[in-house]
């Protein structure tokens, strides 16, 4: 299959599902991002999901691939919309066949969407702020300046962290 994204062709990685089943998901390490197909993200067991972590860690990097402004679907070719979504209280990104054949999304969004990356609450931004003046944004690379600012202002991405435990995190 190739990549929505750049066109590359994509990685097929088979991963346990729930209930001894199993799902292939479709990665690319260019654009940094997968492909799943209807309802595949859904299914995937825990230990699945901490292996694409595992993979996510292993193939990021700052040389990520832009994203073409149109992206198409792998299935049958109609132009992918995007769409905004939240888990709990944090808002993830992703592009959707709208004939349901599946949806492209990021690395970076795909942790939001299984809850490993949260926004900060403000006195863990104000504690970053007095440490540290410029961060990277984890979504498209662009600076941000903690003093100005709490989100990218290029792809607009508040500024977040990777949370290991998501269970145990102060609320």
């Amino acid at each position: 299959m190739n990549c929505p994204g750049c066109a590359a062709a994509m990685t097929a990685i088979t991963l346990a599902g729930h209930v001894g089943t199993t799902v292939d998901v479709d990665m690319c390490n260019s654009c940094q991002a997968f492909w799943f197909d209807r309802h595949e993200s859904l299914q995937l067991s825990p230990g699945s999901i901490l292996e694409l972590f595992t993979l996510i860690a292993k193939h990021s990097s700052s040389d990520r691939s832009v994203l073409s402004s149109v992206l198409r679907c792998p299935r049958c070719g109609i132009q992918l919309l995007s769409t905004h979504d939240a888990q709990r209280d944090t808002k993830f990104q992703y592009w959707r066949c709208d004939n349901e054949h599946g949806r492209f999304i990021t690395f970076v969004d795909f942790l939001r969407e299984k809850n490993f990356i949260h926004p900060m609450t403000p006195r863990q931004l104000e504690e970053l702020k007095q440490n540290i003046r410029v961060i990277t944004c984890p979504n498209c690379g662009g600076p941000i300046d903690l003093t100005t600012a709490s989100a990218c202002s290029h792809c607009g991405s508040a500024v977040s962290f990777l949370d290991v435990w998501p269970g145990n995190r102060p609320r």
